[in-house]
């Protein structure tokens, strides 16, 4: 039985080209395609395809980093493989740090995106040549701990986390319970819980610490 497969990236040639690769062998089923990090939450809310090729510059607000940490909480058997032109250390680690089981460059060849797929679906990781060089990289620094413990979001669960990014990015609170499906009245109880344990009281500090901690990227929201 193919394994089922969800696309999510705004480019509609790369999909057809990564569906038409993918169904060619037999191996896989698409059975979804979508071009922004809501519509792929809602999809996997939905429904729950075996793999995600998710993009990490996605529009509409929600990053691929945030997308795939809530499509891991609601299908947690469901293998997230990042597609992105980003070899750099933040996308790559923050791809890691959400869950994705591998991560394959666009420059890499369709064929591949189609061997780290087959690798993944039994249950293995695949990840580019120069995506596993920024992550030796990282290890041998010790870049890689998801909560290190001198840093203040070592307190924060990944949902505050992702919150934080978010809220920092100039997303109101409707506008963070609409990209993650959730009541405003309990993005504002995550938005209070996170900031007293962070010691701010006001969007512009929460910001500024964001940035400190890479969350975001030259005062915007990270396009990851």
């Amino acid at each position: 039985m193919p394994s089922s497969v969800l696309l999510v990236d705004d480019h509609q040639s790369l999909r057809d080209g990564i569906k038409a690769i993918l169904e060619r062998g037999g191996d896989f089923q698409v059975v979804g395609e979508v071009g922004n990090g809501v519509a792929a939450i809602q999809f996997c809310r939905d429904f729950s395809p075996d793999i995600v090729v998710m993009d990490l510059s996605l529009p509409g607000g929600l990053s691929g980093i945030d997308a795939t940490v809530e499509v891991l909480r609601l299908r947690p058997l469901t293998k997230v493989v990042v597609l992105s032109m980003h070899d750099d250390e933040q996308h790559v680690l923050g791809a890691v740090r959400a869950g994705a089981r591998g991560f394959v460059l666009k420059r890499a060849s369709l064929a591949d995106v189609v061997d780290a797929l087959r690798t993944i679906a039994k249950g293995g990781s695949s990840f580019s040549p120069d995506v596993s060089d920024v992550l030796l990289t990282s290890f041998q620094r010790g870049n890689t701990d998801s909560s290190p413990t001198n840093s203040p979001l070592g307190g924060l669960s990944p949902r505050e986390v992702q919150v934080m990014r978010m809220v920092a990015g100039g997303k109101s609170s409707k506008e963070v319970a609409t990209a993650l499906g959730l009541e405003v009245e309990t993005i504002r109880s995550y938005r209070k819980t996170m900031m007293k344990k962070l010691g701010v009281n006001n969007v512009a500090s929460l910001t500024m610490l964001a940035l400190a901690e890479g969350l975001l990227s030259n005062g915007l929201e990270a396009r990851i």
